[in-house]
């Protein structure tokens, strides 16, 4: 008997029509702010002012844009690595529209002044919790699907997700205690340079988790799958997660050099990322190299071409990032418009 089962591809096309109308939403948004930089009249209000426009282009982009492509490709590769269809299409539904109520709230709240006024963090109370309502949606969902697979094999991708979704879950609720005084105020549970430590061990790691994670493993989907090959090294690639989960979460440090945390925390930082090197080149060149003896294809197939280019600026992007936390570099790039 041949079981039929069809896969939702609905969600993943609701995901991909919202990150193209946000991603031009936040884009427009972030040249308004560039332009209100060297034309101040443009700054015609409070609620339009630089201020105001600057925390609302980097959540638009980090979390509207690629949020909402890292939940399409997400829903579309999970499906088919597990040969099964989504654990509950209701929740898929909650997920999608929750989001967008959520990136709704923060493009009324961010231009009205409500703000923590700590970066990439800077949605109020409510809207901390709405975001973790939804974030665990989308965790029954995915740990729903992989428990009826019908795969038995957890291939490296679903690690990435995995590991994306664990992390940003603790990233989110420890760096969000706060002390509500009003419904559109609190303050932070933190202060003084614990409070810097604490949000910069989130802002580095929602860099990493949210914004690089979630990619590598679309990459280990994608790459073999437009390059019709196999991973050049799957045991390279099971280094690769491993490495890079445990070294990322310790190098938020860097961020705060020459500041009042600790010299020895500061040290610490600095190490972590010079180690980042190995397991981020480790994953461009298992990327590159899947594509040996497919290169004459690359000339011609521009998806193949995107694919280049993306992962060599991976590489490229994970060798400045380390480069820049060393002290002797950094004295000279720290506080200026570059970092």
């Amino acid at each position: 008997m041949i079981e039929r089962f069809q896969y939702d591809n609905r969600i993943v096309k609701n995901f991909m029509f919202a990150t193209i109308l946000w991603g031009v939403v936040g884009m427009l948004v972030g040249l308004t702010a560039a332009l209100q930089m060297i034309v101040p009249d443009l700054n015609m209000a409070s609620w339009f002012s630089f201020g105001r426009l600057r925390p609302l282009h980097t959540n638009a982009v980090i979390f509207a844009f690629v949020g909402n492509a890292i939940f399409a490709g997400g829903y579309y590769s999970l499906q088919r690595l597990l040969k099964t269809r989504m654990f509950s299409n209701a929740l898929s539904a909650i997920h999608f529209w929750g989001w967008q109520l959520i990136i709704v709230a923060a493009a009324v709240t961010l231009p009205l002044g409500m703000t923590t006024g700590k970066e990439y963090a800077e949605l109020e109370w409510p809207i901390d919790i709405a975001i973790t309502l939804i974030w665990v949606v989308f965790g029954v969902n995915m740990f729903g699907t992989i428990l009826k697979r019908r795969e038995r094999h957890l291939y490296v991708a679903i690690w990435f997700f995995i590991g994306t979704w664990v992390t940003v879950a603790m990233l989110h609720i420890v760096n969000s205690i706060e002390l509500p005084i009003s419904l559109t105020k609190s303050y932070s549970w933190y202060a003084g340079v614990q409070d810097a430590l604490v949000q910069w061990w989130y802002g580095h790691n929602a860099v990493a988790f949210f914004l690089t994670t979630p990619f590598l493993g679309l990459m280990y989907y994608f790459l073999p799958k437009a390059a019709n090959r196999p991973i050049y090294s799957y045991k390279l690639s099971v280094i690769h997660f491993w490495s890079l989960i445990f070294l990322y979460i310790w190098a938020g440090p860097h961020h705060l050099l020459y500041s009042s945390l600790p010299n020895w925390a500061q040290s610490l930082g600095v190490v972590f990322s010079i180690m980042l090197i190995a397991p981020s080149w480790g994953g461009m060149l298992n990327g590159l190299l899947t594509l040996r003896g497919a290169w004459d294809r690359v000339r011609e197939d521009p998806i193949l071409k995107f694919f280049v280019v993306a992962v060599t600026c991976y590489g490229m992007a994970t060798l400045e990032g380390p480069l820049l936390s060393l002290k002797s570099i950094n004295a000279i790039a720290h506080f200026t418009d570059w970092i």
